[in-house]
C-alpha cells in the first residue's frame, strides 16, 4: 500500500506541530509545518514594510518568498529557512504571533501558501498540521484529526516554550493572543480554522505529549489496516 496523508488541524499551542514532527519521524514521513510558512511570510512582510491592504504589494512580495524545510542533526529538528535563512527562532517571537493571523487571512497568501503545501505533499506520505488541512489543503486525507485544548492549559504551554527560548511575556498578553488569532482563524473568508466532518477530535488538555502521540499513531496504524483490508478485497484487483 502507498504512503498516506495525515492532516492535523487546530487551534495555536495544542500540541499540533510538535505532535505532527513526533508522528512523521515514527511512521517515516516527511513533515511540513503550515504555520511556519504563513509566520515566514508575516517575517518577509515586516521586514519589508509590506502594506497588508495593498494587494499589489502583497503579491510582488509573494513573488519574492522561497520557504524550505531542513533537518538539523544537531538540534535534532526540522527547521524552516526563508529565502535561504534559517528562520526558525525568529518566526516563534511574540512580534509575529501578533501579526500572523491577520496575515494568513489575506485570500492571496493563503492561496500562494495552499498551491505550495499541495504542492509538498503530492507524492503524499507526509504528515501536515495548520489550520485548513483536512478542509482545503488535502481534503481527501486519510487521516484527519483535530486538535483543542483549554485555552488557559495552552496559554500555559506557550509560555513555557517563550520561556525556553529566553522570552518572558506576561500570561495574560498570551491569552489574549490566542483568543484574538482564535478568533480572526475562525471567521476568516478564506479557508477558516474549522474541523472538517470526517476528522478526529483530540482533545489534549489533560494528555502529555507522548500519549497525544501514541493516539495519532494508533488512529493512523487502524485507517491504514482498514484500507489494506479493504484492498484485499477489492474485485478490480483479483
Amino acid at each position: 500500500m502507498s504512503k498516506i496523508v495525515i492532516a492535523i488541524d487546530g487551534y495555536s499551542s495544542c500540541g499540533k506541530s510538535t505532535t505532527a514532527k513526533a508522528v512523521a519521524a515514527r511512521l517515516g514521513y516527511a513533515y511540513i509545518d503550515t504555520g511556519a510558512m504563513y509566520r515566514s511570510v508575516s517575517l518577509f512582510f515586516s521586514q519589508n514594510h509590506v502594506t497588508l491592504t495593498n494587494t499589489k504589494e502583497v503579491l510582488a512580495a509573494l513573488d519574492h518568498i522561497h520557504i524550505t524545510f531542513h533537518y538539523n542533526p544537531k538540534t535534532c529538528r526540522n527547521e524552516t529557512y526563508l529565502n535561504g535563512l534559517n528562520v526558525e527562532d525568529e518566526i516563534r517571537k511574540m512580534y509575529i504571533s501578533n501579526m500572523v493571523s491577520e496575515v494568513s487571512v489575506i485570500p492571496e497568501v493563503r492561496r500562494a501558501m495552499v498551491a505550495q503545501q499541495q504542492k509538498m505533499g503530492r507524492k503524499r506520505g507526509v504528515v501536515m498540521d495548520g489550520r485548513d488541512i483536512g478542509t482545503k489543503v488535502f481534503p481527501d486525507a486519510e487521516v484527519k484529526i483535530f486538535m483543542t485544548a483549554d485555552t488557559l492549559i495552552r496559554a500555559q504551554r506557550r509560555q513555557q516554550e517563550l520561556l525556553a527560548k529566553g522570552e518572558l511575556v506576561n500570561l495574560d498578553d498570551i491569552i489574549q493572543n490566542l483568543e484574538k488569532r482564535d478568533r480572526i482563524d475562525s471567521t476568516r473568508a478564506e479557508s477558516p480554522l474549522r474541523r472538517a466532518e470526517d476528522a478526529l477530535l483530540l482533545d489534549t488538555s489533560n494528555m502529555n505529549l507522548e500519549d497525544q502521540i501514541q493516539w495519532v499513531v494508533d488512529r493512523v496504524g487502524e485507517q491504514v489496516e482498514a484500507i489494506k483490508q479493504k484492498e484485499a478485497t477489492d474485485p478490480k484487483r483479483l
